[in-house]
């Protein structure tokens, strides 16, 4: 089984990418916490992240999407992460024609597959405006394919960080860290 190696000195996963499996980030420590020095890590709340993430996983990959990277807080020495945070690899002809927003909610019970910035509303309390999946599964996946606008993150200097460069990112000092691309359990 793939591992993580332990956490930097900031509290952040080291730069790179780290492929898991769902099972092998559930036993990971960024579920399980870290070796010591944490003791209101939330190892419940993480776990019920990963399995929202899975849920999502499912259905990209039900729809041949096979590159999906998570991050975020979710990466970093956060006890109660708000959510995790992430982005997939897609076409853009899928993309832009709707094919693929249309396949992904029907799959989904909840059909939260969008990410139309007037469906964006804040979450009980907080101040950051999010997507229906967001809502939902406390999960943000959002679509890559190559080269496009900017993801909506800024550098320190307020500039518009393009994907997969804004993921690899700590928001709190603009630290580079790692991310975690999600493989298949089969």
């Amino acid at each position: 089984m793939r591992s993580l190696p332990d956490s930097t000195d900031a509290g952040l996963l080291p730069p790179g990418d780290y492929p898991l499996t769902l099972e092998g980030l559930r036993q990971s420590f960024l579920v399980c916490g870290p070796r010591s020095g944490y003791p209101t890590w939330d190892t419940g709340w993480r776990l019920r992240l990963v399995e929202n993430l899975a849920i999502l996983a499912r259905q990209l990959w039900d729809v041949g999407v096979s590159r999906i990277f998570v991050d975020g807080s979710f990466v970093e020495d956060k006890d109660h992460p708000n959510d995790i945070d992430g982005y997939f690899e897609c076409g853009l002809a899928e993309l832009a024609s709707g094919e693929l927003q249309v396949a992904l909610n029907a799959l989904d019970p909840f059909k939260v597959w969008t990410w139309d910035p007037m469906t964006r509303r804040p979450y009980r309390g907080y101040p950051k405006l999010q997507l229906p999946m967001g809502h939902r599964y406390r999960v943000e996946l959002y679509p890559h394919y190559g080269f496009g606008p900017p993801s909506g993150i800024r550098d320190k200097y307020g500039n518009d960080l393009l994907f997969p460069a804004a993921f690899r990112l700590s928001r709190r000092g603009d630290e580079p860290h790692g991310i975690v691309r999600i493989l298949g359990d089969k």
